[in-house]
């Protein structure tokens, strides 16, 4: 496995990658035929009720237009492949929680955060973990989604997220209606509220706006582009030591959110690959690497803010060991070491990312 890459345009090989060009050429065809069938204009998405019905769908963050289907293909360190406008910088949604893991990880390397069973309300700087029901959350249940967190966050209550499902054809029915919460740690539920909170209680240990922290200690040292941006909410700004910060999303659930362009994102996918390894520096322990994709008790298909494949059962095509940052729109940035692969998809069906990888995984040739 490379430990640099070199992803520039005019440096695309798929040969020196170890495809056959013209049975990846077939992959990416599909990629382009499959586009995920949202509005293009991301505010008109958000207004249809795409998450929740009124008032509680209210965009609080910015947003703007979204562009085709984009992506890349690295193997070996190697670009191999891209199709669309993969240097533009877009919304990801929920591929945004991934990223907080990694600073979570940064916060541990750093000392900030002892070990991941210590609770957060030892180093809050408000009370929202005074409750009963706050007071036992530990880092690691914010970073599984099995916090069980209750409050209020942004003007958005947890309950929101309450009863949400994901996957193909979810029952949303129930969702937003009363649940009654149980301990911390053994209830798994995707709440954007509460990712939100573990943003801001990153924010309160670094005492620094987390973008720059990303940028500083891991997207300039990939070589990352400076294209990308994290957005806040108009309304999350907190004080921390008299400075006013901006807190940001782990989503674009309500607006705002990471935008960022696909070939950064296949940048941050190789660090994941490379166990944090960057051009001979350990920019992310490797301990972290193997907590983060470490499934949770309680849902194996899940890590910290991170998707597992483990048994195979969310993406049949690849390898069990593989993982993936998801978000919603078709937003992926799939790792799959065992291919020494990274595929990320932008604006693809979620029915097409499966048979992507299969088709990108058969067009591998050593």
């Amino acid at each position: 496995m490379s430990e640099t890459i070199d992803i520039e345009p005019g440096l695309i090989d798929p040969d020196a990658a170890g495809f056959s060009p013209s049975r990846l050429a077939d992959a990416l065809a599909f990629a382009t035929d499959h586009e995920i069938a949202w509005s293009r204009n991301i505010d008109d998405q958000l207004g249809k009720g795409e998450f929740e019905p009124p008032p509680w769908n209210e965009i609080l963050g910015p947003t703007k237009p979204r562009g085709g289907p984009a992506g890349v293909v690295m193997r070996r360190g190697r670009l191999a492949a891209t199709w669309g406008d993969a240097a533009r910088a877009d919304m990801t949604f929920s591929v945004a929680k991934s990223y907080l893991a990694i600073l979570a990880g940064l916060a541990v390397m750093d000392g900030l955060i002892d070990h991941v069973h210590a609770r957060v309300a030892e180093s809050a700087l408000d009370d929202h973990f005074d409750s009963a029901q706050n007071r036992n959350i530990t880092w690691q249940h914010l970073l599984q989604q099995t916090s069980e967190w209750e409050g209020t966050l942004w003007d958005k209550p947890d309950l929101i997220d309450r009863n949400r499902r994901l996957g193909a054809d979810p029952d949303n029915s129930r969702k937003g209606q009363h649940r009654d919460l149980q301990p911390p740690g053994e209830y798994w539920e995707y709440n954007d509220v509460r990712v939100n909170r573990l943003s801001l209680s990153l924010l309160q240990l670094f005492r620094r706006p987390l973008d720059q922290v990303l940028a500083e200690r891991i997207m300039t040292p990939i070589g990352a582009s400076d294209d990308w941006s994290w957005n806040a909410y108009r309304n999350a700004q907190v004080s921390i030591g008299g400075v006013s910060m901006p807190s940001v999303p782990g989503g674009s659930h309500w607006g705002g959110g990471l935008w960022i362009g696909a070939r950064d994102q296949a940048r941050l996918g190789q660090l994941i690959l490379q166990r944090g390894a960057w051009e001979g520096r350990q920019l992310l322990p490797e301990s972290w690497i193997d907590a983060m994709l470490t499934p949770c008790a309680i849902n194996p298909e899940y890590g910290y803010l991170w998707w597992l494949n483990t048994d195979r059962a969310r993406y049949p095509a690849a390898s069990a060991g593989a993982a993936a940052a998801v978000g919603a729109g078709g937003n992926s940035i799939l790792v799959d070491p065992a291919h020494d692969l990274v595929l990320v998809a932008r604006w693809l069906d979620g029915a097409a990312l499966n048979p992507l990888i299969a088709q990108t995984i058969a067009a591998i040739t050593d």
